[in-house]
């Protein structure tokens, strides 16, 4: 069966992506994601004090990713959607409070649960939501705006932290950055709650169920064990589920570890520190083109999309291969099939998941990234060491053509669908 976009109500369609648009710029729109590594050193903090917190973050997050996700299937996920920015908040006000290791390391944990609450929660609701609307069809679409309005949050980060930090140091960056998570939150409350009813028929003595699933319209969902064990149950048992699970950390976790390395490999370029920046644009243009390009791409046959992440892998190879300030315009393009790709494999897994667990699968998927961008933070550190971050990018795009091979085998045995339904949404 094959999702595709039919005539609904525009109104409520635009009223949920506009306010899923607004969620995610806000949610990024942090001035302290350029400088709080810098804030770490001038506390006093070791490269290897710093690592640390790194690991704890990464670490907090893959501990509550599934246990949040059923969670989410349980409770209202506009509730999360909500505390999640808080929580990131409540993190950078003890950051910039209460400067030390300890307060840091709090930090990380709270933001690694804020990330918890929000991975998972986030995509079932929007694809529910718009299943419900008639228009599961546009998932891809709307998502690969989203994720370009996050982007768009980071590039203003990137442009407004150097001022204000100028104007009122880290105090001033740190409540900037607080005030877009509570605006974040506000924006949450507009989020839509329905959700399909419960297996259990009989709705609590005196409440009358509603047409959307609930008492209150929100949908009562099955308790938390019950929740954690059917969504874990539907990414093992169900074939095409669990292959479009695997594929989302596959493709997502290697060039969301590049990502944090970019400013190392303009560095070595030989360009000045102040030159870095413009450096990166191509980079971040390259992955808010990706994410517009999710409407037309959502009709790729599973070989145009292993040709997409064979694109992102020669791109990746040329770009570092160069050495040069010119191959970034190679590895913004390399980012922007990445980027692209990461949407329609989302997309791919919220068509196929049948039962009540979506945001439980969505969560294991996105356990599965965190747990594979540690074993990537530690393959490139290997060959940086030895061979420089540029022959570190080179390395990194094998994978994706082992992604891309894969795809084409699994496709000709059948295991994959390769005619003409999009694989982005293909169920």
């Amino acid at each position: 069966m094959t999702l595709t976009c039919t005539r609904v109500p525009d109104t409520r369609v635009r009223r949920l992506a506009t306010t899923l648009y607004c969620y995610l710029f806000l949610s990024d729109l942090v001035l302290l994601y350029p400088v709080y590594v810098l804030l770490f050193g001038d506390t006093g903090l070791t490269v290897g004090q710093i690592s640390g917190l790194f690991v704890l973050w990464s670490v907090t997050a893959i501990v509550l990713e599934v246990p949040s996700g059923a969670w989410a299937d349980t409770v209202s996920r506009r509730l999360l959607l909500c505390l999640a920015p808080l929580l990131t908040g409540a993190c950078f006000a003890l950051w910039v409070l209460v400067p030390s290791w300890w307060a840091f390391a709090l930090g990380f944990v709270l933001w690694g649960a804020a990330g918890a609450l929000g991975s998972g929660a986030l995509e079932a609701l929007v694809y529910t939501e718009l299943d419900r609307l008639g228009a599961a069809g546009r998932y891809a679409r709307t998502m690969g705006r989203a994720r370009t309005a996050g982007v768009l949050g980071v590039l203003a980060s990137l442009g407004l932290a150097g001022p204000v930090l100028a104007v009122g140091g880290y105090p001033a960056v740190g409540t900037a950055s607080v005030l877009s998570g509570v605006l974040a939150a506000a924006v949450a409350t507009r989020f839509p709650q329905h959700r399909p009813a419960a297996p259990d028929p009989l709705p609590p003595t005196g409440a009358t169920a509603s047409p959307d699933g609930g008492p209150d319209g929100v949908g009562t969902g099955p308790g938390w064990w019950a929740s954690l064990r059917t969504g874990l149950t539907e990414a093992h048992a169900d074939r095409r589920v669990r292959a479009a699970v695997l594929l989302v950390p596959a493709v997502t976790a290697v060039w969301g570890t590049l990502d944090e390395y970019t400013p190392l490999l303009a560095r070595d370029t030989g360009v000045p520190a102040s030159t870095v920046p413009l450096l990166l644009l191509p980079v971040w243009l390259g992955m808010t083109v990706g994410g517009l390009l999710a409407p037309t791409a959502e009709r790729l046959s599973t070989r145009g999309y292993a040709a997409l992440l064979v694109l992102a892998a020669v791109a990746l190879v040329g770009g570092a291969a160069v050495r040069h300030p010119g191959g970034f315009v190679l590895l913004g393009v390399a980012f922007c099939a990445l980027q692209l790709a990461t949407v329609l494999a989302d997309a791919r897994l919220q068509a196929r998941i049948t039962g009540p667990g979506r945001a439980t699968v969505t969560s294991v998927a996105g356990m599965g990234t965190d747990l594979a961008m540690i074993v990537a933070y530690g393959g490139y550190a290997v060959v940086a060491a030895s061979g420089g971050h540029p022959a570190a990018f080179m390395v990194a795009a094998v994978p994706y053509l082992l992604v891309a091979a894969a795809l084409l085998v699994s496709g000709r045995s059948g295991a994959v669908p390769q005619a003409r339904p999009p694989l982005g949404v293909a169920s």
